[in-house]
């Protein structure tokens, strides 16, 4: 086992950090597929059970990038945020459970959720904007200041990478040694205090990153709006 506490699907192909941050995103994504499937099974006008839940969950995204880009530019990116959230929440949730671990407690895992915001929202600023006036405006309001703002602006850019993947990484991982050691220091009834705290920083380290990538989404988007 190499010194890695025991879990389920570990005992099943091994306890290598490869299988075990694998198996346990194939089980978060099989859990969003299942409720996606039980949401969308008989849709109803008055929503409930898993609908309604997963209806209050895209509304509240869309109120999320409401304020940093408008409610049209929420929706429009609603399908990649709204799974980050779901991905990032369940695999937080995950590392909850005893016998699981959070694929989120891994720093390639988090450092390729980073990636994909960094590509996808560079990507959209230079698709809406074009090559040449996206990265213009790393150069500042003036021509004679463009030598000292363009390198700030792109270590900038790429310190965002380093921001997410560190952040959720670090407080996941942190959360998961807090829980380890508060288990085995008192096994019983006390540490369910600690699961409930850790449940809530869970759905905060989602909620910070679904809100980060849709700042980062209108930095690039909205530039004629940021020059007015």
């Amino acid at each position: 086992m190499e010194g890695r506490l025991f879990t389920f699907l570990g005992s099943i192909g091994g306890h290598g950090q490869e299988w075990i941050i694998l198996s346990h995103f194939v089980l978060v994504v099989g859990v969003i597929f299942l409720l996606a499937r039980s949401a969308t099974r008989k849709m109803q006008l008055v929503p409930t059970g898993t609908q309604n839940v997963l209806e209050a969950y895209i509304q509240g995204v869309i109120a999320i990038g409401k304020d940093s880009m408008g409610e049209e530019n929420a929706r429009r990116y609603l399908p990649l945020i709204g799974a980050l959230g779901l991905v990032i929440f369940l695999s937080n949730m995950t590392g909850v459970i005893p016998g699981f671990e959070s694929p989120t407690a891994n720093i390639n895992f988090t450092l390729s959720l980073a990636l994909i915001v960094f590509i996808y929202y560079n990507y959209i600023g230079i698709k809406k904007n074009g090559f040449v006036n996206y990265f213009k405006h790393f150069m500042g309001p003036m021509p004679i200041l463009a030598p000292l703002m363009f390198p700030i602006e792109i270590i900038s850019h790429f310190s965002r990478i380093i921001s997410l993947s560190f952040r959720l990484f670090g407080s996941v991982r942190g959360d998961d040694m807090f829980l380890m050691v508060l288990l085995m220091l008192v096994p019983w009834l006390v540490p369910l205090a600690g699961f409930f705290m850790l449940a809530a920083f869970g759905v905060l380290q989602a909620f910070i990153f679904m809100i980060l990538t849709y700042v980062y989404i209108a930095g690039s988007v909205m530039m004629e709006h940021e020059d007015h």
